[in-house]
């Protein structure tokens, strides 16, 4: 299993939870923000009524995300839950 915000890797039923990192942290103008992995799991997420602007259905599984500094609104993120297209609303 693996953290995909801080690389932290355990091995299943592993109690220790060795931390590895699997890839450098980026800094600068390298730095970039992953919202979530096309593959990842969003069963858990809420949904909401809101209309997808690509395939015009009307659910879909939502987030928040500090993406600017501390004294800045959060930015909420939907996802489609049938095409899985992802969009975002600054607040």
């Amino acid at each position: 299993m693996s953290c995909p915000k801080c690389g932290f890797k355990a091995k299943k039923g592993d109690g220790e939870g060795r931390k590895e990192v699997a890839e450098k942290q980026k800094t600068g103008s390298d730095a970039s923000l992953k919202v979530m992995d096309g593959e990842a799991t969003v069963d858990a997420l809420p949904t909401t009524n809101i209309e997808c602007p690509q395939c015009k259905n009307d659910t879909a599984f939502w987030w928040m995300l500090q993406t600017r500094s501390a004294d800045e609104a959060t930015t909420q993120f939907y996802r489609c839950t049938k095409c899985n297209h992802t969009w975002r609303n600054y607040a």
